[in-house]
């Protein structure tokens, strides 16, 4: 590690394991750590008892810290002369997570930074449900949006997601998820797959699958709420118990390897 330096980090969907290798090595020698409400405490448990801990997580309807605050926070922890400087974010630090104006404050001041990417909440839901994002003659692509904008109101591009044929994968929704739905059926059959997945590779984790039709009543039965990740395409089709024979390659086709 250079000699004074902020790291934004990483801290992946919840599950230890999924933490990047970097970020382990960087946490292990971190002076001090700004982190958020999703970060495991169990990777807390990796910061050096020297290291200090600082709670600078929000909730809805809840803010420890305004977004000003933490970036003064940043600031004056490199000012104060700790050499090893984290603001250790749930997920990924560049997928909605406010890093752009974190990075903006550090330059100003002069401050060295380096963004230790994470695995985000969407990779880690639709990974842990074997649910394929893209399928040849299916789809081309899938979007990753934000179902709440920083105005608490719902995000209008949620209106061009439900115009296409892409995997649309929606993050911090859930309290807008009967809006996006009926978006959703004015441009889509009732029976087009849904799947809400909470608590993403964490203990806890609970998942329901549906259609547009029924994901809100089997969402209420099974008592899914926030955080969660929805995600809605056809691509749903093809979770791992779903898989048809016409996907599957027979074994006799593979070609033999000589192994020496």
């Amino acid at each position: 590690m250079t000699s004074q330096k902020v790291y934004l980090v990483g801290a992946g969907p919840g599950d230890p394991d999924l933490l990047t290798v970097k970020a382990y090595k960087i946490l292990k020698e971190a002076d001090i750590v700004f982190y958020d409400a999703l970060v495991n405490p169990e990777i807390l448990s990796l910061i050096p008892t020297w290291g200090r801990k600082v709670f600078v997580g929000k909730r809805r309807g809840y803010k420890k810290y305004e977004q000003s605050e933490i970036n003064n926070l940043l600031v004056k922890a490199i000012q104060s002369g700790n050499r090893n400087v984290v603001r250790l974010k749930g997920g990924d630090p560049l997928v909605f997570a406010r890093s752009l104006e974190e990075m903006e404050v550090l330059k100003q001041h002069n401050i060295a930074y380096e963004i230790i990417p994470g695995i985000s909440s969407y990779a880690a839901a639709v990974a842990e449900n074997n649910i394929p994002l893209t399928q040849r003659n299916v789809n081309q692509s899938f979007w990753v949006l934000t179902g709440t904008t920083s105005k608490n109101v719902m995000n209008k591009e949620i209106y061009l997601a439900a115009q296409s044929n892409a995997t649309v994968i929606v993050l911090m929704g859930m309290q807008f998820l009967p809006k996006i739905i009926a978006e959703f059926k004015k441009h889509h059959n009732g029976s087009l797959n849904v799947g809400i997945m909470q608590n993403v590779s964490c203990e806890s984790k609970r998942s329901v699958f549906g259609t547009l039709d029924n994901i809100i009543e089997k969402k209420d039965e099974k008592q899914i709420s926030n955080p969660a990740v929805i995600v809605i395409g056809k691509t749903l089709e093809w979770r791992e118990e779903n898989l048809s024979p016409v996907y599957q390659t027979p074994i006799d086709s593979f070609v033999s390897l000589k192994i020496s």
